[in-house]
């Protein structure tokens, strides 16, 4: 009894997507804790700067002083906080989108290089006087190419919005932050 070799194929594609799978948990759970740890950093220096603001606003004896201490000071420190940690989050996501966007090429490389080979057993192995049947399945193959190139540049079309939807989200939260600050110094009499 012979092996199908359509079904050593089917076996090592089953392979490689479970080998695709690993690689895309693991980076997602590097990004998880790449986060997590951008959180406690955040919230460590968070309790540290904000006792530290109390302690000096406690010094103070006038309370419009300390109303001038809190928006000048507090809020600028804060929005800059803001600012650096969504800035590291950035860096994080970017840093994990890249990874899956280069995942996601490789893996459509190996599916399209697979797709060839098979085509090429089929139409070799094709028995004599199927030559119509041959032409035909060759066209839906290289139509079938070029909708690989589709789905591959509409991947890396989401992927390059995904990142400019992130940092435009960064942007944003940065000038809100910045201008609630300068808000808040112009309200000061």
């Amino acid at each position: 009894m012979s092996k199908n070799p359509f079904d050593l194929n089917a076996l090592a594609s089953q392979q490689k997507t479970m080998e695709t799978s690993k690689a895309v948990g693991q980076v997602a759970a590097a990004n998880a804790q790449a986060i997590a740890k951008i959180n406690q950093q955040a919230a460590q220096e968070l309790a540290g700067i904000f006792q530290k603001k109390v302690a000096e606003l406690l010094k103070t004896q006038d309370p419009k002083g300390a109303f001038d201490y809190v928006h000048a000071e507090v809020l600028q420190d804060a929005a800059k906080e803001v600012s650096q940690y969504q800035a590291k989050l950035m860096d994080v996501l970017s840093s994990g989108n890249k990874e899956l966007n280069q995942i996601a090429q490789t893996m459509i490389e190996e599916s399209k290089v697979d797709l060839i080979h098979f085509v090429n057993e089929a139409t070799n192995n094709a028995p004599p006087g199927s030559e119509a049947y041959v032409s035909i399945f060759k066209t839906s193959f290289n139509t079938a190419l070029q909708n690989f190139e589709l789905v591959r540049a509409a991947m890396a079309d989401s992927f390059n919005s995904f990142e400019k939807s992130v940092e435009n989200v960064s942007n944003l939260g940065s000038t809100q932050a910045n201008q609630s600050v300068k808000a808040a110094v112009k309200k000061r009499p």
